[in-house]
């Protein structure tokens, strides 16, 4: 099983323990990951410029088509933008052809074929949740997790095809599968704030406390997230504040690779777990 590995903006310069994380993960379940010059995916640009965003992902798509690859990202809002870009330029002939004609001089082009799938996805449909639960060597006990899945994988459902956008189960399933007991909570499918940061920032730290305050109530020992953009904001964002305000009522977020990683019996220096800001080395403490 083989994937071009699209890893975005922000994971290599914010969360390179994600990327590692993720890469280790798949080599241990089989999963061969290509690396590709990939360009962004196109969605900081998607507001102001609908045909930048489109001719981006298109030039993404045309190169993994080049390698005969589908596209396997660990970022939501990559995730999002290309398959959404993706379903656009396969519905419609004529805008596709017109941005094949922009990729010509690069000799690229993109027929439609390419999928592009994310890190959960993969894990879930391709390598399945039997084949995974044989590779498990130290199940978690006792360990309550709140699973966040971000905004841009379940909507618009027909288009990301990812799971039931009012009740979703796929991460609750893989969180499972470690020995990890997952919580009802409320707010799990409200945004975490983080797409308003830089904006709004009172708006954007009132959405994540509300969360965090939510996974607390619910009895969750972490967060788990699958996201660039809500790791950022659980981790990086609140220990920002936690220091500023010299707080020391946290709720850590785990990367879904992390936390299944430890589980399936991967170094600790492979998963990256000195490089979360919200200390998650409590989490080991949940091995069997």
């Amino acid at each position: 099983m083989k994937f071009a590995l699209f890893l975005g903006c922000k994971i290599p310069f914010y969360l390179q323990h994600y990327a590692s994380a993720t890469r280790a993960v798949l080599d241990a379940l089989g999963v061969e990951l290509i690396d590709i010059e990939f360009n962004c995916c196109g969605n900081p640009i998607n507001d102001l410029s609908r045909e930048s965003s489109l001719l981006l992902s298109a030039r993404n798509l045309a190169l993994a088509q080049q390698q005969n690859l589908d596209i396997l990202t660990p970022c939501k809002c990559c995730f999002g933008t290309l398959k959404r870009n993706a379903y656009f330029l396969k519905e419609n002939h004529d805008l596709r052809q017109e941005f094949n004609g922009l990729l010509k001089d690069e000799n690229l082009h993109w027929d439609g074929h390419t999928e592009v799938k994310h890190l959960l996805s993969v894990l879930a449909h391709d390598i399945g949740f039997e084949a995974i639960a044989e590779q498990i060597k130290h199940p978690y006990k006792d360990l309550k997790i709140a699973t966040h899945y971000g905004c841009q994988s379940l909507r618009p459902s027909r288009i990301m095809n990812f799971d039931d956008p009012l009740d979703p189960t796929i991460f609750e399933k893989l969180v499972a599968l470690t020995g990890a007991e997952t919580v009802e909570w409320r707010r799990r499918l409200e945004c975490c704030g983080n797409p308003v940061w830089g904006k709004n920032n009172q708006l954007s730290l009132d959405l994540m406390q509300k969360k965090l305050s939510d996974t607390r109530q619910a009895g969750a020992h972490f967060l788990c997230a699958a996201c660039t953009h809500c790791q950022i904001q659980f981790d990086t964002v609140q220990d920002a504040e936690l220091i500023q305000h010299g707080s020391t009522d946290k709720q850590a977020s785990l990367l879904y690779p992390q936390l299944i990683g430890l589980s399936l019996g991967l170094p600790e220096a492979d998963l990256g777990l000195e490089n979360n800001k919200v200390d998650i080395s409590g989490v080991l403490e949940f091995l069997s």
